[in-house]
């Protein structure tokens, strides 16, 4: 008789590992094989909204999409100010987040920095805000525009490591207002950033 009930505790311990399991795996996700510093891609902050149909219905974005839709927007901001800040000749883990436009004004501006023989300091400190100023669907695309306060340790330096601009010890605010676009049509959840307003 107690090896029968050996089993059934077995069996009951085996039960409740696979539920706990089943929570985590809802709560946190899956591994997609790219967990490092930055995305190679605006992850899929929309994939629990019926987006098309709320679209359609209202024009309008609900309350769980504008927070989901932020928290990628902050992921895709953090990326692409990090990797501008990498004293590469190019953009590389941010350039899937950019439309053609934008990757090509980004790559211009690292260039015409890396001809003059300078290079950047920058160290991302957070973001103190990130709200959704406007969001509109045109055509099939819906564009989401979003006004960032980020905060960051910025400087640029020559090859003789003199301070060109900004402050090596002093936290600066900057301000930036976004647009990111994705097709409806499309099976892709991908975000693209395709317009930066001054």
């Amino acid at each position: 008789m107690n090896y029968s009930f050996e089993y059934i505790d077995i069996i009951l311990l085996a039960m409740i590992a696979g539920f706990i399991f089943l929570r985590l795996r809802g709560i946190l996700g899956k591994r997609t094989g790219f967990e490092g510093k930055a995305p190679g891609q605006f992850r899929e902050v929309l994939k629990n909204v019926n987006l098309e149909k709320n679209i359609k219905q209202s024009q309008n974005f609900d309350e769980n999409a504008k927070k989901e839709f932020i928290k990628g927007a902050k992921i895709a901001y953090e990326t692409i100010i990090t990797d501008f800040s990498d004293n590469d000749n190019k953009l590389t883990t941010s350039k899937p987040l950019l439309s053609d436009k934008i990757y090509n004004q980004f790559n211009d501006a690292l260039k015409e920095r890396n001809s003059k023989g300078h290079y950047a300091e920058i160290t991302f400190i957070g973001i103190s805000s990130a709200s959704i100023k406007e969001h509109k669907k045109v055509n099939s695309f819906l564009q989401v525009t979003v006004d960032f306060v980020g905060e960051v340790i910025t400087c640029i330096k020559d090859k003789e490591k003199k301070i060109i601009s900004g402050n090596p010890e002093k936290i600066k605010k900057i301000y930036d207002t976004w647009v990111f676009s994705r097709d409806l049509r499309s099976n892709n959840p991908n975000w693209q950033l395709v317009d930066i307003l001054t």
